[in-house]
Formats: C-alpha cells, structure tokens, sequence
C-alpha cells in the first residue's frame, strides 16, 4: 500500500487528537493507494498461499458490531456455521482481506498483522451507519466541541474517496492483538473505507482512553478548533510516509 500524503487529512487528524473531560482522544485518517509494493507482494503472496487460494477466492467475515438494535436490512453471503444454521455473514476476497491487512501493517509500524484473519474484520450495513456511530461516538465523549469538525471531517475524506461508491469494513481484534488494548482504553474505533474503482483505501482509526493513565504528549493539541478553512490544502506531494504513534 502506498501512502497517500493529504494536508486536510493531516489537520484533521491533529483535530481529531484532543484532550475533554477525564477522556483523552486520538484519531488518524489516513489515504492509501492499492499500489503493492516489495513487502505487499510477499505478505500477498503469505496471505494467498497460506491456504492455497487465489486472489478472488472469498473468506467469511465476523457480523458487524452494532450498538443499534435495528440495523439496516443486507444481502449476506452464506452462513456463519458450518451447517448452515447460524446466522449469515458476509464474505470477502482474498485480495481486498489482504488490503486491509496491509493497511494495518503500514499504519501501525510497530504491530504486525501479516498473521490476522478474516474472522477479525466485518462489514458495515451502511454508509449512514458508519457515519451515525462515528459521530455518536465523538460526541459522547467530546460533547458540542466536534460540531464545528463534523462537516470538515466528512468533506474531507468524501473529497478522497467518494463516500457513496466504497464498501466499508471495520477491524474488531481481540485484546491480545488490538493495537489500542493498553491499560486505560475507553473505546476504539477501526474503519476501511475502500473504493474499489478508485484504487484508494482510506483508513479512519480513533480510541479514547482515560487521562488518569499517564502517556507520552502526542504534541497534536488539545482542542477540535483548528480552523480548517484557513488552511491551504495541497496534494502535490502524496508520497511521504504516515507518522508512527
């Protein structure tokens, strides 16, 4: 995967990190082309042979984590269970599994995911959905000081991958490989929004955690008010590396 550099990506993660209340937040959105690279082909290569697959050969999906109680009405694929009787799930090709994976891998430079399954990932009901609980989320935590990001936010990354034509996964790990399972996690959140015509993944990832734990300064600020709209916005250069956190 091939990181793509975004200066309105880059404010609105520093926006994103912000200290409220007894809750710390942290969140990166992050642009990626579906370009494999010299460590991508041999992961790719890892992930397809692993279990003698080809690239669009489908691995079932974890159902999606809902905190609602009336999801969006799916077409799912096939079963969860081996007899047929559980409940559905969706599926996904090899190919975009290993996109995902990849993502990780480069977002998280200091975890390896090359070993994670399928199982550890699902997909979203809606565009609508994902974009309800993101921001139910913020703003039970953040209270009223995310209304004046909530519009950049969504702007921003519609502009770099077209929110209507993307499929969306979310990754929901075990404590034992979550990347935000430390001591002092409130809640995390990990979204791939894949624009399959694009070529292009963006990655939205966000955790909470409590200020009572003590933790390096992120030197990202403490406050959503970044004023976005004075901000020059150029893409020229899209080719240097995400930061490590």
């Amino acid at each position: 995967m091939k990181f793509l550099e975004s200066s309105k990506f880059e404010a609105v993660s520093a926006a994103l990190s912000v200290e409220t209340g007894d809750c710390k937040i942290d969140g990166r959105v992050e642009s990626y082309s579906c370009k494999m690279a010299g460590n991508d082909k041999r992961l790719f290569k890892s992930i397809a042979t692993e279990g003698g697959l080809q690239p669009h050969d489908l691995q079932v999906l974890s159902p999606p984590e809902s905190s609602f109680p009336h999801s969006p009405t799916r077409q799912y694929s096939r079963s969860c269970s081996d007899d047929g009787e559980g409940p559905l799930c969706d599926t996904i090709s090899v190919k975009t599994l290993f996109y995902l994976i990849s993502t990780l891998n480069a977002s998280f430079e200091d975890y390896d995911f090359s070993h994670t399954k399928s199982h550890e990932f699902s997909k979203e009901p809606s565009l609508q959905w994902v974009m309800n609980a993101v921001d139910s989320q913020l703003f039970a935590t953040a209270a009223d000081s995310f209304s004046a990001l909530k519009p950049q936010l969504w702007q921003a990354i519609n502009e770099e991958i077209s929110l209507q034509d993307c499929d969306i996964y979310s990754y929901n790990p075990d404590l034992t490989s979550d990347p935000y399972g430390e001591e002092g996690s409130i809640w995390s959140f990990n979204y791939f929004l894949y624009n399959k015509k694009m070529k292009r993944l963006v990655f939205f990832t966000c955790r909470a955690t409590s200020r009572n734990v003590t933790e390096p300064d992120s030197g990202l600020g403490n406050d959503f008010g970044i004023d976005l709209d004075d901000m020059e916005f150029e893409d020229d250069d899209r080719s240097t590396p995400p930061c490590s956190y």
